[in-house]
């Protein structure tokens, strides 16, 4: 159980069945009546967002979330296959599941992912990937870092945009939050 009063970005508190992370919460002090905890929460399994008042100290359960590091070794059909860091065991997911980040998967990856109770709640790929760029148009004599971008897509098939210089088999550095380009790769 958390009371209300305990509430910070990030928290998982259990309302009706459903896991809720509180994104903002306000507490209020009027000067006459009761204090009060003003919260957005979000939805972890539909990403809805809901605004909702409880009382000062009001508590609810917590929900236990567990987050595991898991390999993705290998696709299989329509579902990709990731072996657990410290039990070994298999486990098996859809795109769906995985997200808008399945485009930046490849093999050998370590993702974190998390589970309520046997469901997956979401799966957190790492802030930075280094993947090798398979397609672009080439670059030409006086391109230079401020001159523009041009799309290009990487090894695992997501297309990102490059600055006009970056060329076929060149390494970068990608951002999977923002989508964004952060620079070639330093080795």
């Amino acid at each position: 159980m958390i009371s209300s009063n305990d509430f910070r970005p990030g928290v998982s508190i259990e309302i009706d069945g459903a896991v809720w992370k509180v994104v903002e919460f306000l507490h209020v002090k009027p000067g006459k009546g009761s204090a009060f905890v003003r919260t957005k929460l979000k939805n972890a399994q539909t990403g809805s967002v809901i605004e909702r008042t409880f009382r000062a100290g009001e508590t609810l359960p917590q929900a236990t979330l567990e987050k595991s590091v898991m390999q993705h070794t290998y696709k299989e059909a329509d579902e990709l296959v990731f072996m657990d860091m410290e039990t070994y065991e298999e486990g098996r997911l859809t795109a769906a599941q995985i997200g808008s980040g399945v485009k930046y998967l490849k093999e050998g990856m370590e993702v974190n992912v998390v589970k309520w109770g046997a469901q997956v709640m979401e799966v957190e790929l790492p802030n930075t990937v280094v993947l090798e760029i398979t397609q672009t148009d080439p670059g030409v004599k006086g391109d230079t870092a401020t001159g523009g971008t041009k799309p290009a897509i990487v090894e695992t098939g997501a297309q990102v945009m490059v600055p006009l210089f970056i060329t076929i088999g060149e390494r970068i550095k990608i951002d999977t939050r923002t989508d964004s380009y952060l620079g070639r790769e330093t080795t």
